[in-house]
């Protein structure tokens, strides 16, 4: 498998095979001028059309791409899975990446943030956030400046600077054990920070 092919594959929680996946997403592509635009389309489609859980106190909690889809709605992380299934089914490697955040203005307790990056030829990896825009959240599709949902301001949150093909196993675990939003907003996923 090359180094890029993880990136455009499906799987269970970014089910790109899935038929109302695929229709999306060819929808999205159609009668694009550009790569470029394939992936501002997906990037606007999931950050305006599927509604932020916990902004909008939606349920049923969504992991799977095919039913963020289908609820129209998820947490940032699911709404990542959808984008990524979106973006490889039309061939723009595509992956899952996390900022740990303060759940507040500042100070514990921390949480992960998903979002994504991109493949984009002229820029390489690129990174989108496609959470939801409210107010004091303006992401936007600008390569190659990246305009991100949320800044880092306290000392304990990170970019963390992977890029994974799959979602983090804690995330998945998250998600499928809690049953309602409620129940999400207090266990969201984190990760200690390693010593410096």
């Amino acid at each position: 498998m090359s180094s890029m092919q993880a990136y455009l594959s499906a799987s269970t929680y970014i089910d790109l095979d899935h038929p109302a996946v695929a229709r999306q997403a060819a929808t999205l592509g159609e009668s694009a001028a550009s790569p470029l635009e394939v992936v501002q389309r997906c990037f606007e489609f999931v950050r305006d059309e599927i509604k932020h859980s916990a902004d909008h106190m939606l349920n049923p909690v969504t992991c799977k791409a095919s039913d963020v889809l289908q609820h129209r709605t998820g947490y940032c992380y699911a709404k990542s899975h959808l984008l990524a299934a979106l973006l490889r089914a039309n061939g723009i490697p595509t992956g899952l990446c996390y900022q740990r955040l303060s759940v507040g203005d500042e100070g514990a307790p921390y949480c992960l943030h998903g979002l994504n990056a991109v493949y984009l030829n002229a820029f390489g990896w690129y990174r989108v956030d496609a959470r939801g825009n409210k107010p004091g959240v303006n992401a936007q599709f600008t390569p190659p400046r990246e305009a991100l949902a949320f800044t880092l301001k306290d000392p304990m949150e990170r970019d963390l600077p992977e890029i994974w093909a799959e979602p983090l196993p804690l995330v998945v675990q998250v998600l499928n054990a809690c049953r309602d939003v409620g129940e999400v907003l207090c266990h969201l996923p984190d990760v200690p920070l390693l010593p410096a």
